[in-house]
């Protein structure tokens, strides 16, 4: 059955359906407790990636960093591509653009990465980290050297050796870290930061670190 469009963009763009009448249910019976608070953010959900080819996206996820598939939300072999004005104006696409695939992964104990296939006129190559935007994300690891082994085999390039932490704060005795990129173009992060993070005075906060599985 063709799934519609709304259903689709519920489920898989916002990833928190339902949630914005719980949080309307929430403010109405907490009073003046929450007064002045539109909502609450929970934390990300998701990151986004368009890559050219899912299935070959979904291979290397899986060989470097042991990621799964949760879901399809389009999927070619059952679904036609979602395409149009409507779909266009939604998701800010240029005319004519068709969303062929989209898979939501799970990676280890964090978020989710969701990954899109689209047919289009033209596509620019990836963002490398000195363009503007979302330029990378980070896959923290317990074995550094493994992690790295396990990319280059499944077909990411490192731009370098793996590298010590630099600064006071993030700096440590067996904090390391590399960049490197996937088949696909996309820069990816490996970190490791088992020494700790000597926050200073003004932090508000610890930075979020996944939990050991």
């Amino acid at each position: 059955m063709k799934k519609s469009i709304s259903i689709i963009l519920a489920t898989c763009l916002l990833g928190i359906q339902g949630y914005s009448h719980a949080a309307e249910t929430k403010q109405s019976t907490s009073g003046q407790q929450n007064e002045g608070k539109s909502m609450v953010v929970r934390g990300l959900d998701h990151i986004a990636i368009t890559v050219p080819d899912i299935d070959a996206a979904t291979k290397f996820l899986k060989e470097a960093f042991g990621a799964k598939i949760a879901y399809d939300l389009v999927d070619p072999k059952t679904d036609k591509p979602l395409k149009g004005t409507e779909i266009e104006k939604i998701l800010g696409l240029k005319s004519g653009t068709q969303l062929v695939h989209m898979r939501m992964m799970s990676l280890g104990q964090s978020t989710s990465i969701e990954l899109f296939e689209y047919r289009a006129k033209t596509q620019h190559k990836a963002a490398i980290s000195s363009d503007i935007g979302l330029q990378h994300f980070a896959v923290y690891v317990d074995d550094i050297q493994e992690a790295a082994r396990r990319f280059k085999a499944a077909g990411g390039v490192l731009y370098s050796d793996i590298n010590p932490i630099f600064g006071e704060i993030e700096g440590g005795e067996k904090n390391r870290f590399v960049y490197g990129k996937t088949p696909w173009g996309t820069t990816v992060e490996l970190v490791t930061y088992s020494s700790g993070i000597n926050y200073p005075s003004y932090s508000e906060a610890n930075r979020y670190t996944p939990p050991k599985p």
